[in-house]
């Protein structure tokens, strides 16, 4: 199969506007195509597509797609790239007509923006389907032409680093136990000689004295793992790291405070925080990034059992501090608080931490971006700007002192997990109880808990787990090793 592109036009009668490499088809094809297209009626919308049949021996099938108009740039109003979205939706839905014809294999037009057509091949054709006896055929795409073969594979290694995010989230609980998710992000690393993995047992964390950590872990029969990364792409393995820290509950039931069970079984998406950091360290390895990462994931379950946390009780953070527990489904922090003190051993150039932490950041902000609060403008920007290219988008948040009362007028310990007005700012007071737990000049805290699954707001990701904001961190540590070389 051929998937080809054809801009928007302003005129109903216009003649179709092809990219460079649909007109190269057409001409091959004595502009059959063009003719066949102005015979479909009215011009092909952003998105929209029309399949034709026996236009050419070695592409029995070719699908145009509507991308919109030419020279679609960075929007202001959108906050991102709105031709490369364009692109990579256009891509998305002409790779999935062809998979549905059950052709093997696709060619796809770069339009203008090879890595943008190949996270969108990639990324829209990505389904988990492990476990199902009747699966979709798998469909190869590959770049027509020769012309951006770099951009290309970068865009397809893009992808493969959102899509490990999505496996990862997307598998059941019971496939994804603590341990299974850090060996599967250790196989993936195996073949990178300058990466490290150490998964370290409940020992290990006992002797760390992460007493936030392992209460929430406690509840669970499945032992908790402390899973830790060291990719050193920097020129010098001394130069200062960037730091990822991703929450790793790999089941949540809310423990004690149980969450209502229509809907739970989401739940098994909550590692979403250390599916996503984690992928980005593998793709940046395969991308051979100039610096160097560390990648931190406390994994385990909150569950209701005889040992689980109760509310009220009170726990004691690898800084010392004193948490009271009030809320055993506010657990995600427990175990970032632990991770972020942890994470201050290795004198990093910025801490970023990911967590589908507050349903609260899912009622602010929906689908549409990832919340962030930081300490740092420096950081913000750096995200921001990445987030524009991939079109994961981020949305800066408060990390006010109003916030932090809120958590820290506590009656029996030095912070409290959730928010002295209960339900008023919950992402805000979660982010501030994080913040307890940095002393940090560059960090960041990104909630992904709305961006955690797709219904259909992302056109080019089937519904699912999402995987994001997988590419942006990885844009964002690309921009950062761009910044130490220069």
């Amino acid at each position: 199969g051929l998937v080809l592109g054809v801009y928007s036009t302003e005129k109903v009668d216009g003649a179709a506007q092809f990219t460079s490499a649909g007109d190269a088809f057409d001409r091959l094809v004595s502009g059959k195509l063009r003719a066949l297209l102005s015979l479909c009626g009215p011009p092909l919308k952003k998105g929209k597509t029309r399949i034709f049949h026996g236009l050419h021996q070695d592409f029995p099938s070719v699908v145009v797609v509507g991308l919109g108009k030419k020279n679609a740039g960075i929007n202001e109003q959108e906050n991102w790239n709105e031709g490369k979205e364009n692109i990579r939706t256009a891509v998305a839905v002409g790779c999935r007509q062809i998979q549905d014809l059950e052709i093997p294999c696709v060619e796809v037009d770069p339009c203008g923006d090879a890595q943008a057509a190949a996270e969108g091949a990639v990324l829209g054709l990505h389904e988990y389907n492990e476990l199902k006896q009747k699966k979709k055929p798998v469909v190869a795409p590959q770049l027509h032409g020769s012309a951006e073969s770099e951009a290309w594979q970068k865009g397809v290694i893009y992808a493969e680093g959102q899509n490990l995010a999505r496996y990862l989230m997307e598998a059941p609980a019971n496939y994804i136990t603590p341990i299974k998710f850090a060996e599967h992000i250790e196989q993936k690393l195996r073949s990178f000689s300058n990466v490290k993995v150490h998964i370290r047992p409940e020992s290990w964390i006992t002797t760390q004295e992460m007493g936030a950590f392992l209460s929430v872990a406690k509840g669970s029969a499945e032992p908790p793992i402390f899973l830790e990364i060291h990719y050193s792409g920097g020129a010098n393995t001394n130069d200062s790291p960037l730091v990822f820290v991703g929450k790793g509950v790999t089941f949540d039931s809310g423990g004690i405070s149980l969450k209502p069970s229509s809907g739970m079984d989401a739940m098994r998406a909550d590692m979403g925080g250390a599916a996503t950091v984690c992928s980005a360290i593998v793709t940046a390895a395969a991308l051979n990034l100039p610096l160097n990462i560390i990648g931190l994931a406390p994994l385990c379950e909150n569950m209701p059992s005889g040992k689980a946390n109760k509310p009220g009780d009170v726990v004691r953070a690898k800084n010392g501090k004193t948490i009271q527990v009030d809320n055993t489904d506010a657990e995600g922090r427990l175990l970032l608080a632990d991770a972020l003190c942890y994470a201050h051993n290795f004198n990093a150039r910025a801490i970023v931490n990911a967590a589908t932490l507050t349903g609260a950041m899912d009622v602010a902000l929906g689908s549409a971006a990832t919340g962030v609060f930081t300490n740092s403008s420096w950081l913000w920007t750096h995200l921001y700007e990445a987030s524009i290219l991939t079109g994961d988008r981020v949305w800066r948040m408060p990390l006010f002192e109003h916030y932090t009362k809120q958590v820290t007028d506590c009656p029996l310990a030095d912070v409290s997990n959730i928010g002295k007005y209960s339900r008023a700012g919950g992402a805000c007071t979660a982010a501030a109880f994080l913040k307890e737990f940095v002393t940090a000049s560059h960090w960041a805290h990104l909630d992904i808990a709305g961006v955690m699954s797709n219904k259909d707001e992302v056109p080019y990701l089937r519904k699912g787990m999402a995987g994001r904001p997988t590419r942006t961190l990885v844009e964002f540590a690309a921009r950062l090793s761009q910044d130490s070389h220069n």
